[in-house]
């Protein structure tokens, strides 16, 4: 007679609803820029603090952009392409200035499907008009690791 598999009763798997909010894992403590900084001075943050990017906001701490490494790189090339200083050139001349931001009540797994549909590395959290937080690419897998992926619902 040959091998029969056999199955224990299973049990019933009732999945709660994962409710982990983007607030409960964005930065707040950021490194921000202004417009009117030098690009030089932000590459030498950016190494310094070994970050991507950045926020760019005004005196009331309003968003207005995202500065990035990207963006540090496209200056850099275009420099070298028309043979110009880089020590001019301020953040406001180089920043992206359409940004996406997302809701700090957001499920911080439902971000996780704007990261992938946006292919942003980060994203602002901004209430009332003013720049409260950052969440990053890193902070989704965080708070990932932290649920251990038992129930994703």
């Amino acid at each position: 007679m040959g091998i029969k598999s056999f199955m224990g009763k299973r049990s019933k798997v009732v999945a709660e609803e994962v409710n982990i909010k983007v607030s409960d894992y964005m930065t707040t403590r950021l490194i921000t820029f202004t417009p009117e900084e030098s690009i030089m001075d932000v590459m030498q943050k950016l190494i310094k603090h070994r970050i991507s990017g950045a926020p760019v906001v005004n005196e009331n701490n309003e968003l207005l952009g995202v500065i990035s490494e990207g963006d540090c790189i496209k200056h850099i090339s275009d420099s070298r392409y028309h043979n110009l200083p880089m020590l001019n050139a301020t953040v406001g001349q180089n920043m992206a200035i359409d940004v996406e931001t997302i809701d700090g009540n957001m499920n911080v797994l439902d971000a996780a499907r704007f990261f992938i549909e946006r292919k942003h590395r980060r994203f602002p959290i901004v209430e009332n008009g003013k720049l409260v937080g950052q969440i990053s690419q890193m902070d989704v897998i965080k708070a990932a690791l932290k649920l251990k992926g038992a129930t994703w619902k």
